[in-house]
């Protein structure tokens, strides 16, 4: 796809802040769900998960910007959204039941070295990756994270009442068929921002048929600073062990996002760029930890907007991190993106992330369809949408083997890499190899010399224009 704005573009300053408020939409409701349901589980007060949630955004605004513009060896340099991760969900909540909300801090402090030094190993890591297996692993992405948006759609969680009702699909619907026809005939700015003007107009006619709930903007703080380890800290074993494990699905899983990143923004993945992406993930979580919030991870969502939008610049991410820092100091900010309703949500994210999934079919179009490479790939993805599917397919592991296995891309991408690992290239699949390239290359000739002859052509008349003047 070709690029509106590459990754050391600088839009201009109006059309920047507008291209990051989309970033913001689609990442703001994910990054106050997970201190959300995490507080309210283990049994903290309203005043409580308010510090959880301003915090949440504050330092998503300030990883997203030194991830975006980097400081030294911290930072990828791409346009990267960072938000609290739903991996440690579970963890958090069993650490906080068995053992105080203090201890689920402790435990994410220390176990943020995981990722802090793991990050000098993703050069070796990074070998591991191959297209067959990266663009596996981005579908799995797009795969595994496309039921969130079919749930904001639909407008409720499976089971209740109003899921599915007709106003709710058509309100997604609008948003859909809005951000679709933006984004395929809009010129410039009005295509970049098709999402977030997909979504002003969802919200605008939910406001007009009075579904919107504007109880949270009054109910907000104007102002809030951060406190440091607002919670306290303790330290147990046994969390640090699940939390450590939580930080190695993680590194898998941010992964995944990056590779599906480099693609849409045609820049190569080094190790080295994968290592300081890596590092600021470790980075961002431990002073995530230390400023009473859980821990954090690159958004895969964000990645479907810069597929759909061309905007690849991350001086726009980096203000989509600096609107979010201020949202984190001034609440009411916050408040407003929560009261977007579900279906608006849903219209946008059906698109943003479907696009992830193309990324990676666009990857896999790369390499050859080997018997070899067409079970990596079979077997990758139906792992990973098995546990995504049918997750009570895992009731009887034990909690530390549910933790990995429990995330369809940590699952289907470590069936793709061990694969990759044990099935060798045959005999077979080779001469297939060479006999594909052979015939690219002959199709490559037959085109070159078909150039060739209707350039000569246009020469030839060219020449005989030129020679009827004389």
């Amino acid at each position: 796809m070709k690029l509106l704005y590459k990754v050391e573009d600088r839009p201009p300053l109006g059309a920047g802040i507008v291209l990051a408020l989309q970033h913001m939409l689609a990442a703001m409701g994910a990054i106050v769900a997970v201190p959300l349901v995490v507080g309210s589980a283990i049994g903290l007060s309203t005043g409580e998960m308010v510090i959880l949630v301003n915090a949440a955004l504050m330092v998503s605004g300030i990883v997203t910007i030194i991830q975006c513009k980097g400081v030294g060896p911290v930072g990828i340099r791409l346009p990267v959204v960072m938000g609290t991760s739903f991996t440690f969900v579970a963890i958090s909540i069993s650490i906080g039941l068995e053992s105080g909300v203090s201890a689920i801090f402790g435990a994410a402090l220390v176990g943020s070295f995981v990722m802090i030094i793991g990050s000098r190993f993703m050069p070796q890591i990074r070998k591991l990756f191959p297209p067959v297996v990266s663009g596996t692993v981005v579908v799995l992405i797009g795969l595994t994270i496309l039921p969130v948006a079919v749930d904001w759609f639909a407008g409720a969680y499976v089971g209740q009442e109003e899921y599915g009702q007709l106003s709710n699909l058509m309100l997604g619907s609008l948003v859909l068929l809005v951000v679709i026809v933006l984004s395929q005939f809009g010129k410039g700015i009005v295509a970049a921002a098709a999402i977030v003007l997909g979504m002003l107009v969802g919200y605008l006619v939910a406001i007009a048929l009075g579904v919107v709930d504007f109880s949270p903007i009054q109910e907000a703080q104007f102002f809030s600073l951060p406190e440091i380890l607002p919670f306290g800290i303790s330290f147990t074993i046994s969390g640090i062990i699940g939390m450590s494990i939580a930080y190695l699905v993680t590194i898998m899983e941010s992964t995944g996002d990056f590779l599906a990143l480099s693609d849409a923004t045609h820049t190569k993945l080094t190790g080295d760029k994968l290592s300081k992406g890596i590092l600021c993930d470790g980075l961002g979580s431990a002073l995530a930890s230390t400023l009473g919030t859980t821990p954090f991870s690159s958004f895969s969502q964000n990645v479907g907007i810069v597929s759909i939008t061309g905007v690849a610049s991350r001086h726009v991410v980096a203000l989509t991190g600096l609107i979010m820092l201020f949202a984190g100091l001034f609440p009411k900010i916050g408040a407003l993106v929560v009261t977007i309703p579900s279906p608006v949500l849903g219209g946008a994210g059906i698109v943003m992330f479907a696009m992830i999934i193309s990324s990676g079919i666009g990857i896999l179009s790369k390499i050859n369809f080997t018997k070899r490479n067409m079970l990596i790939i079979a077997v990758g993805v139906a792992t990973g949408m098995a546990v995504t599917m049918r997750p009570d397919i895992l009731n009887y592991l034990p909690d530390s083997v549910k933790v990995v296995f429990g995330s369809g891309i940590t699952a289907g991408s470590l069936v793709a890499l061990l694969l990759n690992i044990v099935l060798r290239v045959s005999k077979s699949d080779e001469a297939q190899c060479t006999e594909e390239k052979r015939e690219c290359l002959e199709e490559m000739i037959k085109e070159c010399d078909a150039c060739a002859a209707v350039a000569l052509e246009k020469e030839e008349a060219n020449k005989a224009k030129i020679e009827t003047t004389q």
